[in-house]
């Protein structure tokens, strides 16, 4: 299919006959590099690969072969993911958003979710309503299908943490943009490789790379919190002087449990940033790629 799409596009001059398709290998264990290889073997100069010495994750493969196409000297690149679900046939609005409108960055956005469980459909515009909330800028029902010129490349390359986040990233690099709407297709073979517990780590991994508001939202709630107990310290102290019943066990325990819960979730939001500027200030490679053609 990405072949021959590919050379459709060179037959009618939309892009150069030197183009080529870099799949990236993220530390497979598997039968995945043996393909790409016979790929390669088949047609040298259409096919290329990346093999990754480690599974580094999903963005970081992404990265990488971002940076392999930079180096090889393109003037653009568009990635999508290998299960082939986004419509290849996007790319030829998305090469002439680039070449006559001068986009440097052109985002492959999905026009409907109707293919989506109701979970997934409302768990994704939940999300992208909170990353709006918390003043990140993204870019709505779009994943990683993309057109980035080598100007917007280079940019990118600039941006140096370990915590990727392409979704915000690409966004706040800046440039010309443009959209293409497209309908995602069905996954024609394998299982998703992103469960309920990854999508939400993927959630939190870019709500808390772009934005301090979870900071400022647990000092709002200890203010708030502060308040709470020095009106019930007034009324105690009122309730003394007036010979009121003390209040019982039951209502300190619930303040004690409900005060203790506050504190663990602060705690771990505060944990979250600082195991970021922990990964950061180690200043580790992403990843280290063990064979590149």
């Amino acid at each position: 299919m990405l072949k021959k799409k590919i050379n459709q596009l060179i037959a009618c001059d939309g892009i150069s006959g030197k183009s080529r398709i870099l799949f990236v290998d993220d530390g497979s264990k598997d039968g995945t590099w043996d393909l790409i290889q016979q790929l390669h073997y088949e047609d040298e100069a259409l096919f290329g690969g990346v093999k990754l010495a480690h599974n580094r994750g999903h963005q970081s493969a992404l990265y990488a072969g971002l940076m392999q196409a930079l180096r090889d000297g393109c003037d653009a690149a568009i990635s999508m993911d290998a299960d082939l679900q986004d419509d290849v046939n996007a790319v030829d609005e998305m090469v002439k958003k680039f070449s006559q409108e001068h986009c440097e960055i052109v985002y492959g956005v999905r026009s409907s979710r109707e293919k989506d469980s109701w979970f997934k459909r409302n768990s994704a515009l939940m999300f992208y309503r909170v990353f709006e909330w918390m003043g990140a800028e993204t870019v709505p029902n779009h994943a990683d299908y993309r057109l980035m010129s080598r100007l917007a490349l280079e940019a990118l390359s600039e941006y140096h943490e370990v915590n990727l986040f392409l979704r915000g990233i690409v966004p706040s690099i800046g440039f010309k943009t443009g959209k293409v709407y497209y309908v995602r297709g069905v996954r024609e073979a394998g299982e998703s490789k992103y469960p309920l517990k990854k999508m939400i780590a993927f959630a939190l991994e870019g709500i808390t790379s772009f934005s301090t508001k979870p900071l400022k939202f647990v000092t709002g709630l200890g203010v708030i919190s502060i308040l709470i107990g020095l009106i019930m310290l007034a009324y105690a102290i009122g309730s003394v002087f007036m010979n009121h019943a003390v209040v019982g066990w039951g209502s300190m325990m619930c303040s004690i449990w409900l005060i203790g819960g506050f504190l663990m979730v602060s705690m771990g939001i505060v944990g979250e940033y600082v195991g970021k500027i922990y990964l950061e200030t180690k200043h580790r490679p992403r990843y280290y790629i063990e064979t590149a053609f």
